[in-house]
């Protein structure tokens, strides 16, 4: 079953079993947890929102879950043997209905770590559980997870000029609109934290969701995010390619060519967005890897090579040492 048909048959299932709290999404109860908010989150109506977690491999010893009902959205800490100052919020896909944990969050930790990055991979709040503002929701978290990394920079060990965004699929759509929309409000400040800049230094954008407007948009991810009747306003208002001004940071960004979900041209429109901006960009599109690839594609297939690719890419831009 194609990486295409397991994501699509999990949005379809009714069946995933509820597992208690919030550590069954971690890779283990004693994960370094940072809350976003200090009480309800924005736009909470009060609806049961249970946490749900589907292990889609067959090995227990490489995990590969999805994680729905994010009532509690957190930063999940990954710390370097030897960290070098610089952070990474990790932004995992799912086409707006879910969180591929593990190959897009945890794996993507232990190469960051290996270079010294500290992690934080981000459980944001899914738009189509019951919150006001679903259109905003994950953005609100996205805002506020790196205001609070910033807030905090001193004791995670971190620094404040170079703390990056890297995000998958939907996910990357994400990554994107922080990149993009960061300064715009998405809610009403909660704390001093409020007062950090959200601008990531660089972003990573891997087989993004870009457009929600244009004939190549995933339908998928445009829906759960704004809901099937959205005006062409709200589509367009929130299409990265189209907010891309003078302080997008720099961009890196990913695709393959045979990617069936999510089509290559979406990270070109967003490229050329950047170059007709005149801002720092370089798209990369592999002969192979399909979608949902993360990093664990065989050195055999081209789409392998992108996480050096990247890191090259963050020490051009300053982020992690050359």
């Amino acid at each position: 079953m194609s990486d295409m048909d397991r994501r699509a048959a999990l949005l379809a299932a009714t069946g995933l079993a509820a597992l208690p709290g919030l550590a069954a999404a971690q890779t283990n109860a004693a994960d370094e947890l940072i809350d976003l908010w200090p009480g309800t989150p924005p736009g909470g109506k009060g609806a049961r929102i249970v946490r749900k977690i589907a292990d889609q491999s067959k090995d227990p010893t490489t995990p590969d879950r999805w994680v729905t009902g994010i009532d509690r959205p957190v930063l999940v800490v990954r710390r370097p043997a030897r960290p070098n100052g610089a952070a990474m919020l990790v932004v995992p896909g799912g086409g707006y209905g879910f969180l591929s944990y593990d190959n897009e969050g945890t794996s993507q930790a232990d190469w960051l770590n290996a270079r010294g990055i500290t992690v934080f991979i981000l459980l944001y709040r899914l738009p189509g559980e019951g919150w006001a503002q679903r259109e905003d929701v994950p953005l609100q978290d996205a805002q506020r997870a790196m205001r609070m990394i910033r807030a905090n920079a001193v004791q995670l060990g971190v620094a404040q000029d170079r703390i990056g965004v890297l995000g998958f699929s939907a996910g990357g759509h994400l990554a994107g609109s922080l990149a993009t929309r960061h300064s715009e409000r998405v809610y009403d400040p909660v704390d001093a934290a409020d007062r950090q800049d959200a601008r990531p230094a660089i972003a990573g954008l891997v087989y993004p969701v870009v457009s929600l407007d244009a004939p190549f948009t995933h339908d998928g991810s445009r829906d759960m995010l704004l809901g099937p009747d959205a005006s062409t306003d709200m589509r367009r208002a929130r299409s990265v390619e189209l907010r891309v001004d003078a302080g997008t940071p720099p961009l890196f960004l990913v695709h393959a060519g045979d990617d069936g979900l999510v089509p290559p041209a979406n990270s070109i429109a967003l490229f050329q967005a950047m170059e007709a901006a005149q801002r720092p960009v370089a798209l990369h599109i592999f002969e192979d890897g399909g979608h949902g690839f993360g990093v664990r594609l065989p050195r055999t297939m081209q789409a392998a090579a992108w996480p050096d690719l990247f890191a090259t890419f963050a020490a051009r831009h300053g982020l992690i040492p050359a």
